[in-house]
């Protein structure tokens, strides 16, 4: 009961904030008066000013989408320079060398599509300067970018008879200006009363408490702590659902996150901006009931999801759970403090339910930031925080990614709800045609291609299977679960796979390209199209697409195409591993 009432009490608290914080948003990114106006406007309008951008100017949807490739090209290859290049610059206290080139390209395409995948230790192979100036500044305006792409397709909902569909620029500098920043410094502030690290100090060496002697003899006496500015990266990587670790184990380290409140400070930020925009969402296409929908079916499929990691994880497997049959293998984890279950790979400080949460949270948001080894969770608890991936990351998804693909399913939705009834379909006053159709089966289908594609070519490279710690289906589980990280744009591991090799890092990095860019493109192609519609107005035969029915059909049409895409693979990984495991 304790546990469940844990559960309740995180969803609460993200559904307080994300209300208000919804409205604030719809606020900011149509240009009305907001409470950070006075401080923001002067910036804004100093931005415009500098990069010679005029506000009112409006883009056609093939502009607007040129902007963002060539804004996120710009920032790949400058991500890229710098990487290579760290051993020259500054902020280098510890004289690392730059990475090589094909680790250099996986991580600059890995930050500038929000995926924040990591082939690398952070602390052992990136300079200060790498990870302040380079990554989270990419954590910045690759979140900048999925929010600006979201409101390009909510004003192709909102507008008639029209070409524009906003700014690109301006939408990216409000998003950064009045959301992302100030939220950043917020949560920053919060986390180093915490105790998360916020330096440029050189590596601290401590000496331990007892020497520790290695297989080959050596006597290690002293240990290397790592330092750095890792709060002002920790708080976008969390709210930019960018997830990228300061650290190599990311948030399961106690530099990153060292306290109950700090996890519960991170936790929450993970979902705190996608939850939010279902509620702008309706704001700003003035049918509150419209968000609501969106916001009840990505929430109902959180929960469901959660209930089963939770109960995966806290029943075990029946090695640990014991049996009549084999009593010998019991294993019994519980303590006063602790109840028990699954607690391998999991810090003892936040148990199971704050590491059940964190994973849910993660893979849903497309975050990947973790606090607990999801290797090391059960297999039929890893392949649900697989599937979440695997969905296309519309679960809340990443920050305007991850709702503008979940409006890609709604269009889909309506439009087989309109062959059941034999009406062309229409969603929010628009007509769904062939063109729009077109569209969101690319936004919809994008990620099972890169996922599939890119896992079943990589099964068959020796080099791969070389790179695996465990055999059998284990090991392929870790393999799938590396390119769905990377198809769904999420960047988490199960860790057990060796990916800093040529193939996987050229592999992943053009697995992230194309799950990020070509929803991206074809979400913006939809807006176009329908901004120079007209509005329908509605009829006594218009399906609602507000109601219990039409959530229950766009929770089905989800789970549908992620279980008719990804069964045969799951089935050869997670269900094969647990079949083994109760055999």
């Amino acid at each position: 009961m304790e546990t469940v009432i844990q559960y309740s009490i995180y969803l609460i608290i993200l559904i307080a904030l994300a209300i208000p914080l919804g409205r604030y948003i719809g606020k900011v990114m149509n240009g009305e008066k907001v409470f950070l106006s006075r401080v923001g406007r002067p910036c804004e309008r100093l931005i415009y000013r500098l990069l010679h951008i005029e506000e009112s100017e409006e883009m056609t949807w093939k502009r607007y989408a040129l902007s963002a490739i060539l804004f996120s090209a710009l920032f790949l290859v400058t991500l890229f320079l710098i990487i290579l290049l760290q051993g020259i610059l500054p902020l280098n206290p510890e004289k690392i060398d730059g990475t090589s080139w094909h680790l250099a390209f996986n991580t600059a395409v890995s930050f500038i599509t929000n995926t924040n995948w990591q082939a690398y230790s952070s602390e052992a192979q990136l300079s200060y300067f790498t990870q302040m100036i380079g990554l989270t500044v990419q954590n910045f305006v690759s979140a900048a970018v999925g929010i600006s792409v979201l409101f390009a397709l909510i004003r192709g909902f909102v507008r008639t008879k029209t070409n524009g569909i906003g700014n690109f620029f301006v939408d990216v500098t409000r998003s950064l200006v009045y959301v992302l920043i100030p939220l950043s410094i917020v949560v920053s502030i919060g986390l180093v009363s915490q105790g998360v690290v916020q330096n440029f100090k050189s590596y601290d060496t401590v000496q331990l408490i007892e020497p520790i002697t290695t297989e080959d003899g050596t006597v290690v006496t002293e240990e290397v702590v790592p330092m750095g500015p890792a709060a002002s990266q920790i708080a976008i990587k969390q709210l930019g659902t960018n997830g990228g670790g300061f650290f190599g184990v990311n948030s399961a380290h106690p530099f990153e996150n060292p306290t109950i409140l700090a996890n519960l400070l991170e936790m929450i930020s993970i979902l705190l901006i996608p939850a939010a925009l279902c509620f702008t969402f309706g704001r700003n296409i003035k049918d509150s009931k419209q968000g609501r929908a969106i916001f009840i079916a990505m929430f109902t499929v959180l929960v469901i999801a959660l209930t089963s990691v939770a109960v995966s994880e806290q029943f075990a497997t029946p090695q640990l759970q014991g049996s009549e049959r084999n009593s010998e293998e019991l294993v019994d984890l519980s303590t006063d403090g602790q109840a028990g279950g699954n607690m391998e790979g999991k810090e003892a400080r936040f148990g199971i339910a704050s590491s059940v949460t964190w994973g849910v949270f993660t893979t849903a948001a497309s975050n990947g930031s973790v606090n607990s080894m999801h290797d090391s969770y059960t297999p039929l608890g890893g392949m649900v925080l697989m599937l979440l991936m695997m969905l296309g990351e519309v679960i809340f998804g990443g920050v305007g990614c991850g709702l503008y693909g979940m409006l890609g399913f709604a269009i889909l939705t309506v439009f087989i709800a309109g062959l059941m009834v034999g009406r062309t379909p229409e969603y929010l006053g628009k007509k769904i045609e062939p063109y729009e159709m077109k569209m969101a089966v690319f936004v919809c289908l994008a990620t099972p291609v890169a996922i599939l594609i890119g896992s079943g070519i990589a099964m068959v490279i020796p080099s791969v299977a070389d790179g695996l710690n465990n055999a059998g289906a284990h090991g392929f589980s870790e393999v799938l679960y590396a390119f769905a990280s990377a198809g769904g744009n999420n960047g988490s591991a199960f860790a057990g796979l060796g990916t800093d090799t040529p193939f996987l890092n050229i592999a992943i990095g053009l697995c992230m390209l194309l799950a990020r860019f070509v929803p991206m493109l074809a979400t913006l192609a939809i807006a176009g199209s329908l901004a120079k519609k007209k509005k329908i107005a509605t009829s006594a035969g218009t399906l609602s697409t507000s109601n219990g029915m039409f959530i229950a059909l766009l929770i089905f049409v989800v789970l549908l195409i992620g279980a008719l895409s990804f069964f045969p693979a799951v089935a050869l990984g997670p269900i094969a591993e647990h079949l083994q495991m109760i055999a």
